[in-house]
């Protein structure tokens, strides 16, 4: 080597008494110069010191794997309870949010039922309010049939059984005339008073009766005798019109001697009239005639 390498050392030396005082540290440096073999030595401990520094290394190197890896655990252990933490806190949520929902739920049915039962009440409360309205309807007709019967009994007494006659009844009203067991009022009105086929049936109706119906042959004789002749009399309307193809009654039925009338064939809008000396005449309904009137008799 082109110079010696130098080393210090510390040299104490130690006195054989004891001192009393504060032990003192005397230090002696000297130059020491080693040889080249020393030199050599160096090298040796160094190539010593390396593979020791490489062992070192290794360790260190093992150590910093291990706790690399117990880092590692640990994240994944922390991240494992976090998202335990996490999935707990949201089916938690979910659960609330469930207990939430079906609150709001049963808050909702309760108002809905709260509502239903208030319009039940108020319904009631109108049939309640109705019922009494019909029950004194009822009891304010029984009153008024009551009467209307009074005076229906009275008007039938007073119109059957008249006083002029002591009382003393008859099957038919005063102007009725009587023909087996039905009335008959014959209405020879004027031109001017004179009425369609419908406005005839509805004065018939005022008068608890209908246009005539005939089901037989006396029956029609009756009518013909009865249907007066008159100058401003064209005929005398009866229950009988033509429908649907067919001639029927006022009653539904139909007619069941097609010989007792003179046009053919029955034609819807034509409506039958009777007159004296002549046959029944197929006529429009909306021509204007004296009427004929019937109602059952009354059993005396």
């Amino acid at each position: 080597m082109a110079e010696d390498e130098v080393q210090y050392a510390s040299v104490t030396f130690k006195s054989k008494k004891r001192q009393t005082a504060k032990n003192q540290e005397e230090v002696v440096y000297d130059e020491v110069k080693i040889p080249s073999q020393t030199a050599q030595q160096t090298s040796d401990t160094k190539g010593l010191l390396s593979d020791e520094e490489k062992r070192r290394f290794c360790r260190y190197k093992k150590l910093a794997c291990c706790f690399g890896i117990l880092c590692v655990i640990l994240v994944l252990a922390m991240f494992g309870v976090f998202a335990f933490l996490y999935k707990s806190k949201l089916n938690q949520l979910e659960i609330n949010q469930t207990a939430i929902l079906q609150e709001n739920n049963l808050t909702q049915q309760k108002n809905n039922l709260t509502t239903e039962l208030d319009q039940v009440k108020k319904i009631n409360q109108e049939l309640q309010t109705e019922k009494k309205n019909l029950t004194e309807q009822i009891e304010s007709m029984k009153k008024t049939w009551n009467e209307q019967n009074v005076s229906r009994a009275q008007w039938s007494l007073d119109e059957y059984c008249r006083k002029d006659r002591n009382r003393q009844c008859n099957s038919c009203q005063k102007d009725w005339l009587q023909s087996q067991s039905s009335c008959y009022v014959v209405n020879d009105a004027e031109p001017k008073n004179q009425k369609t086929w419908e406005e005839a049936r509805e004065t018939c109706r005022e008068k608890s009766s209908d246009l005539a119906v005939v089901g037989n042959e006396v029956e029609k004789t009756f009518l013909k005798e009865k249907s007066w002749v008159n100058s401003n009399i064209n005929g005398y309307w009866i229950g009988l019109g033509a429908e649907g193809g067919r001639w029927k009654w006022i009653d539904g039925s139909d007619l069941t001697n097609q010989t007792w009338i003179q046009q053919q064939p029955a034609i819807d809008g034509q409506c039958v009239t009777s007159l004296q000396n002549r046959e029944w005449k197929s006529v429009r309904c909306t021509d204007k005639n004296a009427w004929i009137c019937e109602k059952k008799a009354l059993s005396v």
